[in-house]
C-alpha cells in the first residue's frame, strides 16, 4: 500500500521525525547503508532549511517509480523526499544552490549538498509565495548524465506525483502508477473510496492490475481494472496514455479524479465518466484523444485537491521536474490554514527536456 511520511515542520524536534522517516522509507526501497544515509542527510538538510528560511513547512517521504521509465532494464525504486512551504521564497536560486551561501550565518551547506548527493533534484521558488523542493535518491548513485535517456522516443516523456495522507495517516487511499510498453506509456491515478487502509487497499490494487495492462488502450485497461478491483471498496481512477511514435495522447476515466491538459499554454478539461471502478463501472467508456508535443502537460489530481484549483503558469512550465510542478500545485491549492481535506495526490505526464 502506498506508505508516506507527512512530517510537519514547526520546531527543531521534527527534524529528527524526517531523518528516521528517510531512514524507514530507504529500508523500503532497498537502499544500503551508504544510500540510505544520503536519503537521511537530505531529509535532514531539507529540514533545516525549512525552520531557517520559511518559518516551517511540510515534508513528504515515499517511496516511487524513477521520473523516466528507461528501455531494456528493470527500473528500482527510489526514494522521494519533497518539501513544500508558504515562506518567503528564495531571490536567487542559483546563489542558494553553491555551497557556502547562507542568509543566516550558518555554514550554507543545505541546498548544495542535496543537489550533488541526490540522483534527481529540483526546485521552484516564488518570492511571496514559497518554495517547493523535490529529490530522489536511489539504491546506486545516477552519476553524471546516467538518467540521459539518449535516443529513446519513450524515453522523451517524464512522470512524478506527491501524495499527502488524510490527517497524517500513515497510509493514503490515492495511488498513482506508470508502466510502458513499447511506445506506450501510460499514467494512472487511483482514488479509492474513503481513506485509510482499506481505500489504500483498493488504490494497491489498481496499480498492480496497472502492471499488466501495460498493453492495452486506457478504456480495455479500465476493464482489466474494474475486475481486479471487485471485493475491495473500489476507486476512481483515470489513465492516460501517450503514445510517442504517433503523438497522441488517449484518456480515459471513471469517477471524480480531475485531468487537465496543457496544449502551448491553454488548459482543457478531459472527462471521465461517473461510476466507481470495481463496484459500478459503466457500460460504455468513452476514450478522449488529443494530440501530444513537447508543449504538454498533463495533471492529474483526486479530489482532495480544493474545486476551485485553477492551473496557473508554473503548472505548465515543461522544463520543470513533473513531482515539483505537482508539489507547486498542492501548494498553490492550499495553505497552512487551509490543509488538504483528504487523502490528495497530483499526477504529472511531461515531455522531457532536449539534451542535445
Amino acid at each position: 500500500m502506498p506508505r508516506v511520511w507527512d512530517v510537519p515542520v514547526h520546531d527543531s524536534t521534527r527534524v529528527r521525525d524526517a531523518r528516521v522517516a528517510a531512514e524507514h522509507a530507504a529500508a523500503l526501497a532497498g537502499l544500503d547503508e551508504q544510500r540510505t544515509a544520503t536519503a537521511a542527510l537530505v531529509a535532514t538538510e531539507l529540514a533545516t532549511n525549512l525552520l531557517k528560511h520559511a518559518g516551517g513547512g511540510q515534508i513528504l517521504i515515499d517511496v516511487v517509480a524513477p521520473p523516466v521509465l528507461a528501455a531494456g532494464r528493470e527500473e528500482t525504486p527510489l526514494v522521494q523526499i519533497v518539501t513544500v512551504d508558504h515562506g518567503p521564497g528564495i531571490a536567487d536560486v542559483s546563489a542558494a544552490l553553491r555551497d557556502g551561501f547562507t542568509t543566516t550565518g550558518s555554514l550554507g551547506a543545505g541546498l548544495g549538498t542535496c543537489a550533488r548527493v541526490a540522483d534527481d533534484f529540483d526546485l521552484h521558488s516564488v518570492p511571496g509565495r514559497g518554495t517547493v523542493v523535490v529529490s530522489r535518491i536511489g539504491a546506486v548513485p545516477a552519476g553524471p548524465g546516467a538518467r540521459d535517456v539518449g535516443r529513446d522516443p519513450v524515453g522523451r516523456v517524464r512522470a512524478g506525483a506527491v501524495n499527502v495522507p488524510f490527517g497524517g495517516a500513515e497510509y493514503s487511499g490515492d495511488a498513482w502508477a506508470w508502466v510502458r510498453s513499447g511506445d506506450r506509456v501510460t499514467l494512472m491515478l487511483a482514488d479509492g473510496l474513503g481513506h485509510g487502509a482499506e481505500a489504500a487497499r483498493a488504490s494497491t490494487a489498481a496499480v498492480e492490475a496497472l502492471r499488466a495492462s501495460a498493453h492495452l488502450a486506457p478504456a480495455e485497461a479500465l476493464r482489466r481494472l474494474d475486475t481486479a478491483l471487485t471485493g475491495t471498496r473500489g476507486a476512481a481512477v483515470a489513465l492516460a496514455q501517450v503514445d510517442t511514435g504517433a503523438g497522441t495522447l488517449r484518456f480515459a476515466g471513471i469517477g471524480n479524479v480531475g485531468a487537465r491538459l496543457c496544449e502551448g499554454g491553454t488548459w482543457r478539461h478531459l472527462v471521465s465518466r461517473p461510476g466507481i471502478v470495481g463496484t459500478h463501472r459503466p457500460t460504455t467508456l468513452r476514450e478522449e484523444e488529443a494530440v501530444w508535443a513537447d508543449d504538454r502537460v498533463l495533471v492529474l489530481h483526486s479530489d482532495g485537491l480544493p474545486s476551485r484549483w485553477s492551473p496557473t503558469s508554473d503548472t505548465c512550465r515543461t522544463a520543470t521536474d513533473p513531482a515539483v510542478t505537482a508539489a507547486v500545485t498542492l501548494r498553490d491549492a492550499s495553505s497552512p490554514a487551509r490543509p488538504v481535506r483528504d487523502d490528495t495526490a497530483v499526477a504529472v505526464l511531461a515531455p522531457t527536456p532536449d539534451r542535445s
